[in-house]
């Protein structure tokens, strides 16, 4: 894969337009995919769709994991590969999923690419990062971000379920951040593809186990728009924008492609607020802000520090 990408790189990577153009075209659909992740709930149940969503995603990895020749894992990488599909993909998409049901898919999308600022946290623990001023102050700006919206939510009188559900999304993004931190200290090493094909596999595993559970015998309504949803969300959304996302990442630094994944909860809070109506309260919009700017904090290293 490595000798792959290095081949593409002169001709087509090397062109920072195109890599811009590429990342805010990824960033656009991962945004979108949260409009599309609201309104599959009204075709069949939450874990039902991450069911399909996940298992066409991971076909999909599988099938260019086989064209572009890398076979299986090691061996000793597969119980790894369980855990973070558990933690990346089982536990984050039940748990969004079902507080989608209650939460809307703007403020959704923001709770959960809080993810950086918990991985900044664990970071310092169990990969003996230090804890500069900078990061500091964004790990302040995001948590403060993460309590005015739910504290907004709590003044205004809103309903449990919501707060409830927000709270399943945080829980989501700090899972999510565990997943990152085990998979630098025990994947590392295995193609990001590869990775990403099998723990999405053992990952949607567990997903099918919860739909059996939970959603057994529940009505699904397969039509041409909720196999849009699917096929958009499992095909584009989740195999090929990361496969395109990985290759990206072997040419630019950490921080920018950090950084670029905040377009993704901004994308996420227009296009709600455009496709579905979302209101955007100031309690949103400041958390919001006070979130992404918490993780640019965190992540951006001054020579200062």
């Amino acid at each position: 894969m490595e000798r792959l990408e290095q081949t593409n790189q002169p001709t087509i990577l090397q062109n920072k337009a195109i890599i811009w153009g590429l990342i805010l075209t990824i960033t656009l659909i991962w945004g979108y995919a949260w409009v599309l992740m609201k309104q599959s709930l009204n075709y069949m149940g939450p874990f039902t769709f991450s069911s399909f969503r996940f298992g066409t995603g991971a076909l999909t990895l599988l099938i260019v994991v086989w064209i572009i020749r890398l076979g299986l894992p090691p061996k000793r990488y597969i119980k790894h590969l369980i855990l973070i599909g558990l933690l990346q993909t089982t536990i984050v998409f039940t748990l969004v999923m079902f507080a989608l049901m209650f939460v809307d898919a703007g403020k959704s999308s923001v709770l959960l690419y809080s993810m950086p600022l918990w991985s900044s946290l664990l970071a310092v623990k169990f990969l003996g990062e230090h804890l500069t001023r900078w990061k500091i102050a964004g790990l302040l700006s995001g948590m403060i971000g993460l309590l005015t919206i739910l504290g907004w939510d709590i003044w205004l009188g809103q309903s449990l379920e919501v707060i409830v559900g927000e709270i399943l999304i945080i829980i989501s993004a700090v899972s999510w951040a565990v997943a990152n931190i085990y998979y630098r200290l025990n994947v590392s090493h295995l193609p990001k593809i590869q990775s990403s094909a099998f723990q999405m596999l053992f990952g949607v595993l567990g997903i099918f186990i919860a739909t059996l559970i939970m959603e057994s015998g529940q009505p699904i309504d397969v039509n041409s728009v909720s196999l849009y949803y699917i096929l958009f969300t499992g095909v584009l959304a989740s195999a090929l924008c990361f496969t395109v996302w990985y290759i990206i990442m072997n040419t630019v630094d950490m921080v920018t492609a950090t950084i670029s994944t905040l377009l993704v909860p901004m994308f996420g809070l227009i296009l709600s607020s455009l496709l579905l109506n979302e209101q955007l309260t100031i309690g949103v919009t400041t958390g919001s802000a006070l979130i992404l700017l918490g993780i640019v904090l965190s992540q951006i290293t001054f020579k200062s520090s």
